[in-house]
Order: C-alpha cells, then structure tokens, then sequence
C-alpha cells in the first residue's frame, strides 16, 4: 500500500528542532512520506540562529519540479521563506502544480532571531493567497494585521483581516496568550471553530511552530477534513510538549516523535516487569512473602510525566493454591497504588522508577537490615485527611531519611495492611532484591 505524501518547503535548522527536520519528524510520526524542499541552511542550536544562507530561488523552484514529477504529493507546507524571490517562485509553483499548501508564516527563530527580511513582508501578506491554510502565531497574526492581540476576541479580529488577504482558512495560535489554558482560533470558511487545549507549564520550547503545522498538514494529506485535523494535531503538540528534549544547552524542543519512542519504551518497560514477575511466580517459596492485597510491580518509564505513564501488573501477584500466581499483565495505568508510590519517589531521584510490594512482619524487616539495605518508614495514624497514602507516605519518609532508601515500609493501621516497599532502579533490580530477602529467610 502506497502510504500517503506530504512536502514540506522551508529552512533546514542544523540543530533538528525545527524547520524541515521537524516537519519531517512529524509527518513520520503521522505515517506520512516526507518530502522536502530546502530554502535556507541555517547555522543553529537551541541558543539561537548565528548565520543564514538562503538558496537561490531557482533552485528552490527546480526541487519542487523534481519532487512534483515523480510524487503523488497533493499537500505541502510552508516554514521559513526569508526572501521576496523565494516566496514569488513558491507562489508560481503551488499554482503551476495545483499543490493544497498550508503556510506557517515564520518570522522569527523562538530566540527572537529574524528568519524573514523585512523587505520580504507585503511578498508574505500577498503568497497568503494561494494558501488553503495559514497558521500564524499571536506575534505573526500582529505583525501581518497590525492588530495587538490580547484576547481570543482579538484573535478573531485578525484571523478575518488575514483571511481578507485571499486564504481560504485561518488558523491563529494563541500559545503565546498569557492564560491558563491555550486557544486556538480557526476561522474554517466564514464560521469560527475555537479549540482550548491544557497548557503544558514550559516557558518556551522550540519547533512548536513547525511541528504543529506540519501535524495539520500530515492529517490534510491523509484525506482527514481540516476540521479534524487541528484537533489532532493539538492533541499531538501537547504530547509532543510534555516530552520535549531537554537536547543542548539553550531552549527545549518539541519532541515529534514521543508517541514513537513510547511505544519502543511501553514494550521494553512491559518486558521488564513481566521478565521480573516471572522469576518471582518460578520460586514457589516466594508465597510467603505476598501479602494479602497481592504483591505488584511497577516501572515508569525515563520520561513519565503523570502516573497514568507507570507500567504496572493489572493483576497481582496472588496465592493459588499454595504457589505464587500472576494474575495479570504489564500495562501502562496498570496500578494507580504503585504509580503514585513511583511518581512520588521520581520527584526525589529521577533513577530511581521501579517498586514491588511485599508482606510486613518483623522477621522480614529484620532480614532486610541484615543485607544491609537502607530503610526509611512512615507512619499512616499521621497521614493527612483527603490525601492518597502513597502520594504522602513514601514522600514524608524520604524527606526524613534524606535519599532514597532500599525500602519503604509502614506498620499499617486500622482496616490498613502493613507494608514492605521495595525500590530500585529497574524492575529486576527490585525482584533481585526480594529474591536476595527470600533466600535469607530460608536460611
């Protein structure tokens, strides 16, 4: 099967947060063929933009020939065009070639760098024309209407003055608005279609321009309405945002390719744990640790950011039978108790993303001082009301330990069973740890 085809035209960022190595980041992470039409080579990182060379403008307009003639490519998009000669020869071609473009009117790098002469902005308002789509950010709908936006409102205001330069749709972004949430205003025809979408708490990052157009362009190239196609592309950047790559030494950038790379880790991170489970359901003696609620195991993985991200058991670790039996699989939100015993612990020690539950009893702590594991407690008759134990108790008791430690344990309380927490670094570093602890008891 033929998969579908999207051209980006626009600067190649010899850093790869933005420009053409973003958009094709994201269309792969799409499923969309990439194709790509350099227009500038850029001297960047993540710092800023040190020197510009734009191509000649027959060249740029030889690539999208070539491109054209032997692809099946009926959607483009537009990023950095940074001179009047460029945009005209992009223009001609988009109309000789029938191309549906979206143009992101860049402007600026996300350091404030300038990407387009300031001779080049009537060529810009005039190339919106042959757009099916254009997708300022706040600054650039400002810069292109000359309105100040400071509401969704205004926003609106200057998506019909920019529609008013020929476009068939409008889309302005309004991440740069200082609310809560963010709003992105697309006027689809002559009706308004608002989108608000959680703002990920990050200053700035890097290629979220880029990568968000891109996204509407690989759906628009899938055959998906434009209507569909914002809101998944919204729902993309947040993804996208929340993983960003902390990369070099200056800005963040967007990460297109986190669904990707979690679904490499999702099947690393449930191989773990059913590796882990599985040595401890193969020594029958392990019985005698489980406690009556079961035994779980947990990981998140490197770039959890919420604990519907932490891999756990959606079944415990039982007793049938007199033998120790898993009940069932690894899967992401597989434990709510254990995700947030991990996510509470990751705020002290990012390595440390791994847990097992085992039975309390006296004889079993003592075995764990024996190996000489370092062990921190809390106790739940102190527990605030309206607060989730494991969000509160291994917190408390790593603050006062001042690391973390090798366990956790509690003595319990009234309709509350007592409880060994082992932590570790892996999966299977815990289960060697409770293996460790089975084999002194059997001494």
């Amino acid at each position: 099967m033929k998969p579908a085809a999207a051209l980006t035209i626009a600067g190649s960022d010899s850093g790869g947060g933005a420009g053409i190595q973003a958009d094709l980041k994201t269309f792969a992470a799409f499923e969309v063929h990439g194709l790509c039409v350099v227009t500038s080579v850029t001297a960047q990182n993540t710092r800023g933009v040190d020197d510009i060379f734009d191509l000649p403008a027959e060249i740029v307009g030889n690539q999208i020939d070539t491109v054209i003639e032997d692809f099946d490519v009926k959607w483009g998009k537009t990023g950095m065009v940074s001179n009047s000669e460029i945009i005209d020869i992009i223009k001609e071609k988009t109309k000789e070639h029938k191309l549906n473009l979206v143009i992101d009117p860049v402007m600026k790098a996300a350091r404030g760098s300038s990407l387009l002469d300031q001779s080049a902005l009537e060529s810009l308002k005039d190339f919106l024309s042959v757009a099916k789509l254009v997708t300022p950010n706040i600054d650039e709908a400002a810069e292109l209407t000359g309105i100040e936006i400071e509401t969704v409102e205004d926003m609106k205001d200057a998506a019909e003055k920019i529609k008013g330069l020929g476009p068939e749709n409008v889309l302005i972004k309004g991440g740069h608005l200082e609310e809560e949430k963010i709003h992105n205003v697309l006027l689809y025809g002559n009706n308004f279609i608002e989108y608000e979408t959680s703002r990920v708490p990050v200053s700035d990052v890097h290629g979220s321009g880029c990568t968000f157009s891109a996204a509407i362009t690989a759906e628009l190239a899938k055959g998906k309405n434009l209507r569909n196609a914002v809101k998944k592309a919204g729902d993309f950047m947040i993804d996208a945002i929340e993983r960003r790559l902390k990369i070099g030494s200056g800005l963040e950038s967007v990460n297109p390719m986190s669904n990707i790379w979690k679904l490499v880790s999702d099947e690393k991170e449930a191989e773990n744990i059913l590796k882990a489970a599985k040595r401890l359901i193969d020594n029958p003696e392990f019985v005698h640790m489980i406690p009556e609620v079961g035994t779980n195991i947990a990981m998140a993985p490197k770039d959890a950011q919420r604990k519907e991200d932490v891999f756990g058991l959606t079944g415990r670790i039982v007793k049938v039978s007199g033998r120790p039996y898993l009940s069932g699989i690894p899967a992401p939100g597989g434990s709510e108790h254990m995700a947030n015993l991990i996510m509470s612990v990751i705020k002290h020690d990012h390595e440390y993303r791994a847990a097992m539950n085992i039975r309390f009893s006296e004889k079993i702590l003592k075995k764990c001082r024996d190996l000489g594991f370092e062990i921190a407690s809390f106790d739940r008759e102190n527990e605030p009301k309206d607060v989730k134990t494991m969000k509160w108790g291994p917190d408390k008791a790593i603050e006062q330990f001042g690391k973390v430690p090798d366990i956790i344990y509690d003595r319990g309380a009234v309709g509350k069973e007592p409880m060994i927490r082992i932590l570790g670094k892996k999966s299977t570093e815990v289960t060697d740890k409770a293996l460790q602890i089975l084999k002194e008891l059997d001494k």
